[in-house]
């Protein structure tokens, strides 16, 4: 029988390409089906769908806009839950960066609006210290 864990019911939310791809868009401002797809290149079909289950799944929520002359509209933005998907783009993102940047160098430096300087996910434990990567974490399984 599979393990139960987060990951895994995380990864039923937000583990196919597209839906984490339409979470950065909407990180990033990008807020209209158009130009959603446009961002991602998400076939038409795949992004009403990955749309609909991540509104389905609290991940975002849609609010009305209408352009003058145009009928009412659905805009998503990221909820709570979405926000905190957050440090998972940035983690995925670094290790992006180490492993597959080419000869043209790191496509994207995510940097903090405070002091300009760039952001990375890192691991700290409960009491703020840091944790090196695949060192020092010891599971505590709760769930068989």
């Amino acid at each position: 029988m599979p393990r139960t864990c987060s990951i895994a019911r995380t990864l039923a939310v937000v583990g196919e390409r597209w839906a984490l791809l339409v979470v950065r868009e909407v990180s990033l401002g990008v807020r209209r089906f158009r130009d959603i797809q446009e961002a991602t290149g998400a076939p038409p079909a795949v992004l009403t769908a990955r749309l609909r289950a991540l509104v389905e799944a609290g991940v975002l929520t849609t609010r009305d806009y209408r352009e003058p002359g145009s009928r009412a509209r659905s805009e998503y933005v990221l909820t709570d839950a979405g926000r905190e998907l957050l440090p998972v783009l940035i983690a995925l993102k670094d290790w992006g960066d180490a492993h597959l940047t080419d000869e043209r160098g790191v496509p994207v430096v995510t940097r903090h609006e405070g002091c300009g300087s760039a952001v990375h996910a890192v691991l700290v434990c409960d009491e703020g210290h840091p944790i090196e990567c695949g060192r020092g974490l010891r599971p505590d399984v709760r769930v068989p």
